[in-house]
């Protein structure tokens, strides 16, 4: 692509300007336009008037702003959890959640987790996979491996670590597989819900729809940056592991987040659910328009549309489109082209998007 968009001195919307020049972004991850939104801007700008921007004190002060005990008893509340803990991000949670479970727990990892979540070095999942005899990776099949590893093993306490979906390559993974761990073992199973929460099961993320378990705790983490559009991270799981996770000092050390944020979060439920149901009339627009085919990738869920032949991001961009396209996960190799959905985008911005899209593919054929 020809021109450089990475020094934009506006905030992303539903257009980008650059150069003097207006594009349509179908791109990031405001999957629910919350960075642009008028009322949750207000509701922003309520908290910083009564908090002020920041408090950097840590939430092991004597002294602390109640909005914080608050806001976790209200995410627990409305994700379902028995308690949450909230951090300053979701790469900080997820960081506490592992480095704190791992002390007593042999640790497996599933494909493409976030850098926060591991505990040194990239992972491997597939070195844990020889009976597979294959050097492709697939949720299911890398499940059954764990299953029969933790089974046959004497090892009693494990620690598992995946995403709840690939936002890059759509996919949704199936838990319920898990099931088939013997009973007589202790698992915590962490899962980085970032890209789900907000958007999957009616904005409720995946934590209500885990299986219930005696064998496995369920630990979900989630950055609140994306669909929620907080800078803050969230941890949601029993009361047990939630106490634990504030006794260990990367809890006790850190500062949280910005306490305006959270009132947004938690006076905004109203807008939240507006824009849900405004993506997925988004949604429904564009995946109605009947050029979707085996050349893409996408699960109804999700709001995200990869183009498996390449070479959109170019043709679009001569048609003022912006799209997604970064190599992943060899940054020296193809790039990944896809198309992510908003509600800030308008009837017009689909309708748009699906003419330039129309004759960029045949362009490209």
């Amino acid at each position: 692509m020809g021109i450089d968009f990475r020094n934009l001195d506006e905030g992303f919307g539903p257009r980008i300007f650059n150069q003097g020049k207006a594009y349509l972004y179908f791109g990031g991850t405001a999957y629910l336009g919350i960075p642009q939104h008028a009322g949750m801007n207000l509701l922003y700008q309520e908290g910083i008037s009564k908090y002020g921007l920041n408090n950097g004190t840590s939430r092991h002060n004597n002294i602390q702003l109640g909005i914080y005990d608050k806001a976790e008893e209200y995410a627990a509340d409305l994700f379902k959890a028995e308690s949450a803990l909230i951090s300053s991000s979701g790469y900080l949670a997820a960081h506490l959640a592992v480095k704190c479970l791992a002390v007593e727990s042999q640790v497996r990892y599933s494909q493409e987790v976030h850098p926060a979540l591991w505990l040194e070095g990239s992972p491997n999942p597939l070195k844990h996979m020889e009976a597979s005899k294959s050097n492709i990776f697939s949720f299911e099949r890398w499940g059954h491996a764990i299953i029969e590893e933790i089974n046959k093993s004497d090892i009693k306490t494990w620690l598992l670590i995946s995403n709840s979906i690939n936002n890059l390559i759509p996919e949704l993974f199936d838990f319920n597989l898990f099931a088939q761990i013997n009973q007589d073992k202790k698992v915590y199973f962490v899962v980085d819900d970032s890209h789900g929460i907000g958007i999957l099961n009616g904005g409720m993320g995946i934590y209500n729809s885990l299986p219930k378990l005696k064998q496995i705790e369920w630990i979900v983490v989630a950055s609140m940056a994306k669909a929620l559009g907080i800078d803050a991270g969230l941890i949601l799981a029993s009361e047990k592991i939630i106490s634990r996770l504030k006794q260990h000092e990367i809890y006790l050390g850190a500062s949280p987040p910005s306490a305006a944020g959270l009132h947004a979060f938690i006076y905004g439920k109203e807008f939240y659910a507006i824009e849900w149901l405004k993506l997925q009339k988004n949604k429904r627009a564009f995946e109605n328009a009947g050029f979707l085919d085996e050349n893409w990738q996408w699960i109804s869920e999700l709001p995200v549309y990869l183009y498996k032949p390449g070479g959109l991001a170019e043709t679009l961009e001569s048609h003022k489109v912006l799209i997604s396209a970064f190599a992943y996960p060899d940054r020296n190799g193809s790039l990944l082209n896809r198309l992510v959905l908003s509600s800030w985008h308008e009837p017009k911005d689909i309708q748009d998007l699906i003419v330039s899209l129309n004759a960029s593919i045949k362009i490209k054929m």
